[in-house]
């Protein structure tokens, strides 16, 4: 429980199927105040750094983690008559922290929702739910668990514009059916924010953060430049023909499709197509040069029965969580890797992003972390 409107009113829905419920609050240690309240013994029995805490906390869109706070969880927690914990995940979230960084460092643009999500969300979390004896985690994310002929599916929202199945894809398997999400089949967030105003929930005014809850001001430069002062280094910005056509303060400042701040004058827009850290250089070309026909993903999380290596299916393909799906055909290779082609050419395909797999009907078939992106003459 966030304290925001999303997972109150998941809370007070369960409620009302009969659920017993108890709210936990994670604290992640970064910019709390301290509150004064202590909670059960039972998270230090949890395998690593999960043990009781105090404190508000942030986070950035990715699912019920609207940065309100404990105090604001607790207010709402005793509105609806549940009992409250709150947990310390601070080491966590900094191997979270460390990982976006190293990943700027690396030419790469992560997104740390979906790693959140299936460490710390339906990771951790679930294992304090084994210590204090729970059947299941719920969250306010929207998407649905599916409950089909003894499987177990995640699948899109029913509210579309709001879904985020495609940061959920990195929840294990096994664990699913473990897994409650009751806003899932609600189409309307504004239904969503009327039950929370009727109940008198604190939370049905809150505004959502769209922040990442470890990055002050939205300013993610600043804490990579922070932590790896290292590597902001002064190179080279070339165009795909390696023509040297200016300067750049390091590689960690751009990402792909950036157009702006550039400091070129080419006559003709022109975008960042390409970050090669190991040479600290910055590619630029025009839009076209954006485009390809299809991407190498790997690190993959299927969370269906994955098809015969070297198959191609067909699916819809999402390469960013504020993106809206294509056709497109893949198949899992040999050597684990992903390989993926559009049914038309993509821009911005950015390593560092995940690639989610869906069926035709919303059903989440697995995914994987962007490494490359590929063009047809690479066939």
């Amino acid at each position: 429980m966030s304290g925001g409107v999303d997972s109150s009113v998941a809370a007070w829905r369960l409620k009302e199927q009969g659920y017993e419920c108890v709210g936990v609050h994670m604290q992640t240690g970064l910019g709390e105040a301290e509150i004064g309240h202590e909670v059960q013994d039972a998270a230090d029995r949890v395998a690593g750094e999960c043990s009781p805490a105090t404190g508000d906390s942030s986070c950035a869109s990715g699912g019920g983690c609207a940065a309100e706070g404990a105090s604001g969880a607790r207010q709402v927690a005793e509105q609806l008559g549940i009992p409250l914990e709150v947990l310390s995940f601070r080491a966590e979230f900094e191997r979270i922290i460390v990982h976006f960084v190293d990943e700027y460092v690396r030419g790469r643009t992560p997104n740390p929702c979906v790693i959140c999500n299936r460490r710390v969300k339906f990771g951790r979390l679930l294992d304090y739910a084994d210590s204090v004896g729970a059947a299941f985690i719920a969250t306010g994310h929207y998407a649905r668990v599916l409950r089909q002929g003894g499987e177990v599916f995640l699948a899109r929202s029913q509210n579309r514009p709001k879904d985020q199945s495609y940061v959920l894809f990195g929840i294990r398997r096994e664990r699913l059916s473990r897994c409650l999400l009751p806003l899932g089949e609600m189409d309307d967030k504004a239904a969503v924010r009327r039950i929370a105003a009727d109940l008198g929930l604190t939370a049905h005014n809150r505004p959502e953060s769209q922040e990442i809850c470890f990055v002050p001001d939205n300013d993610y430069r600043a804490l990579v430049r922070a932590r790896r002062p290292d590597a902001v280094r002064t190179g080279e910005v070339r165009d795909s023909e390696g023509r040297v056509l200016g300067s750049h303060e390091g590689v960690v400042n751009y990402t792909i499709g950036q157009r702006r701040g550039l400091g070129i004058a080419a006559g003709t827009p022109i975008y960042v197509t390409r970050l090669d850290a190991a040479t600290n250089t910055v590619i630029v070309g025009p839009r076209e040069e954006l485009h390809a026909d299809g991407l190498i993903a790997e690190r993959l999380n299927w969370l269906t029965d994955p098809p015969p290596a070297g198959l191609w299916c067909s699916g819809q393909v999402q390469i960013r969580y504020h993106h809206a799906a294509v056709p497109g055909t893949f198949r899992w290779l040999d050597d684990g890797t992903l390989e993926v082609r559009f049914g038309r050419p993509q821009a911005a395909v950015t390593p560092g992003q995940a690639v989610v797999l869906y069926r035709e009907d919303g059903v989440v078939l697995g995914g994987g972390w962007i490494a490359r992106s590929t063009t047809r003459g690479d066939d």
